[in-house]
């Protein structure tokens, strides 16, 4: 299985595991499942912790090398992907879902969320 965590679900991986449900958990922990977080996350992140809309405990760049040593890939921005958000319909007008949305949906990934509002596009979901 292939996994794109959404921008909360790499943050509860991360830093409060708990947080995850327990499939989800059990998914992320099989060594046979590739779990990706996205470039788009690390922006939303980024940005949200320069506005002091994000508290954490450490760096950024911190979190993200430590997930990256732990096996969490990284996945680009592409401009397919970017070019895919013509694709979409404009249920959710968020720009980070939606581009999260688009890698899924191209690359073929299941997206791990707990956001219902995911549930109106054609992508696979795991919660």
């Amino acid at each position: 299985m292939r996994l794109l965590l959404d921008t909360h679900a790499f943050l509860w991986w991360a830093t409060d595991p708990d947080q995850l449900s327990a499939p989800v958990l059990q998914a992320c922990i099989d060594p046979d499942t590739t779990v990706l977080v996205s470039l788009v996350s690390a922006w939303e992140l980024q940005i949200k912790a320069q506005l002091g809309k994000l508290q954490v405990t450490t760096s950024l760049d911190h979190l993200f090398q430590t997930q990256q040593r732990n096996g969490v890939q990284l996945l680009p921005i592409t401009l397919g992907h970017i070019l895919h958000l013509d694709q979409l319909p404009l249920h959710h007008k968020d720009p980070f879902d939606r581009l999260l949305l688009a890698q899924a949906i191209q690359d073929e990934l299941v997206l791990v969320s707990k956001d219902r509002v995911f549930q109106d596009y054609p992508v696979s979901l795991f919660w």
